[in-house]
């Protein structure tokens, strides 16, 4: 058994408690142990990753207890991914924080750590009930991470969240229990084997279960009509609380993926294809809901919030579709869309740093320092995140607007992506040009707010997330095999379920025969 498997949670959950406990007054202290801690997750995530491009998934079975009876930690290709697509965000943002805006509340690296804790759990979970659990490790410590830095708009942004996450919860353990009770187990693949044969007088819990669960991760998501909390939220979080927020919406559009992939996908019986019907049209209403709104916002953050939902549309559109092609546009997209959301949110730090007075909101005011490089790193960010040529933005929109062609709905689909990438355009456009051309004509000098001390690693990080993003952009074609390859892996039901409900037995089998 592969002990790698589990360091992407345990590293984190075991330098949590002990910048708690060891080094919570000296902030210089915490920031080493931090870094170092993250450092060596992305180190383990890209070993991870090669492990994972090797063929089937591996399972790691805790205790040795045979799936279903135990906890399993499944990596594969995606989940693999995913772990080196949040330890690189979360490296950027660290370097962010570690600038000065993590010593302006308590236990930011602690929070910090335990929501890496949090996010990787999630993604290698292999049962439902500890999906449940982990939601739950993010939701306390991205509360916690949200208020940092205090401020009364800031906790009724935070109150809200946690509202609102606590009515997903709840949600979330009634469909767990819906769904055991007709089923009588909460292991993934254990799940993928039972529920074609869940007779039709269980039929109506089972599938009320499954829709009260992409309800909650719809919540995640933030999917229409349930995207109302995020532009609030991430528009007044610290900008590295933001920015390490980019991933929490991939968490929710990942577990649509895999639970409703491999459980109510293809050959599922009368729960097969459950959700085809609802979520390709919210995942277009939330695009035009999301770039509208970033043509209708008044602050940065606002706008930046907005695009994020806009984005995540985006993402869910070839994941409704559920196709080899459109997996793979939609995963490259999925990355894209973090790393540029992630260097957005930095950069209405740094914007807000320094104008003193109006802060983000976007109104002309005088020019501030380091406005032309940030002014650089806003236009090759928003072009980005817009869609256009020649970034990764448009790669990743081209890939799906090729993959979706055929289909039914591709002229929906088609006007839908088109016409909003045009108003992502306009409305950072005249972000941009409020922010920073005209401010350039306005006489004087605004100073950045008393404490703010953002310094040369500021920029470091929001170049690092830029070079990630031409980075992606250069490699698309290098990348792209490996995208197949992992939407091949998630329509390969079969060799999932078999790989995990075997392999730990027959790892406990081989031990067994050595005793004698």
């Amino acid at each position: 058994m592969n002990h790698w498997i589990i360091l992407p949670i345990l590293l984190p959950a075991l330098v949590a408690p002990m910048l708690v406990l060891a080094v919570r007054h000296d902030v210089a202290l915490a920031r080493v142990f931090s870094v170092a801690s993250t450092v060596l997750l992305l180190g383990v995530a890209g070993g991870l990753l090669a492990m994972a491009s090797g063929g089937e998934p591996q399972v790691y079975a805790l205790g040795h207890w045979p799936p279903p009876f135990g906890i399993v930690l499944v990596l594969d290709r995606l989940s693999a991914l995913m772990l080196l697509l949040t330890a690189l965000l979360a490296l950027w943002v660290l370097l962010f924080a570690i600038d000065g805006a993590d010593a302006r509340g308590r236990h930011f690296h602690a929070l910090f750590q335990l929501q890496l804790m949090g996010v990787n759990g999630a993604f290698l979970t292999g049962d439902l009930f500890n999906l449940f659990v982990f939601f739950e490790v993010l939701l306390i410590a991205s509360y916690g991470l949200m208020v940092h830095g205090g401020g009364a708009a800031r906790l009724r942004a935070g109150v809200q969240y946690v509202a609102v996450n606590l009515v997903g919860s709840s949600l979330f353990l009634i469909a767990v229990g819906l769904i055991y009770g007709v089923t009588g187990t909460l292991n993934m693949a254990d799940l993928a084997a039972r529920v074609p044969m869940v007779p039709p007088g269980d039929q109506a819990l089972l599938q009320t279960g499954a829709l009260l669960l992409l309800l909650v991760f719809a919540v995640k998501a933030a999917l229409v009509p349930v995207q109302f909390w995020l532009p609030g939220t991430y528009a007044l979080a610290p900008a590295p609380v933001a920015a390490l927020f980019a991933i929490m919406t991939k968490v929710g559009a990942y577990a649509i993926l895999r639970v409703h992939g491999l459980i109510f996908g293809e050959g599922m019986g009368e729960a097969a294809h459950l959700i085809q019907d609802w979520l390709l049209p919210a995942a277009l209403v939330t695009l035009a809901t999301g770039m509208t709104g970033v043509l209708a916002a008044r602050s940065l953050g606002q706008m930046v919030s907005f695009a994020v939902i806009g984005s995540m549309g985006t993402v869910m559109i070839p994941v409704a579709l559920y196709t080899h092609q459109t997996l793979a546009a939609g995963l490259y997209y999925l990355v894209h869309s973090t790393l540029a959301a992630g260097a957005l949110f930095l950069l209405v730090g740094l914007v807000a740093e320094r104008r003193s007075g109006p802060g983000d909101r976007l109104v002309v005011a005088p020019a501030f320092a380091q406005s032309g490089l940030i002014a650089a790193f806003f236009f090759l960010a928003a072009l980005a995140m817009a869609g256009l040529p020649p970034l990764s933005g448009f790669i990743g929109k081209l890939l799906i607007l090729d993959a979706v062609r055929e289909g039914e709905a591709a002229v929906w689909i088609w006007t839908g992506i088109l016409v909003t990438s045009f108003l992502a355009i306009i409305g950072f456009a005249r972000g941009g040009s409020t922010l920073f051309w005209k401010s350039t004509a306005q006489e004087g000098r605004l100073q950045a707010e008393p404490g703010a001390d953002s310094g040369a690693l500021s920029f470091v990080a929001v170049g690092g997330l830029l070079a990630g993003l031409l980075l992606w952009t250069a490699l698309a074609g290098q990348v792209t095999p490996y995208l197949e390859a992992t939407a091949h892996q998630l329509l390969d039901r079969e060799g999932y379920v078999d790989t995990v409900l075997e392999t730990p037995g027959r790892v406990i089998e081989e031990k067994g025969h050595g005793t004698h």
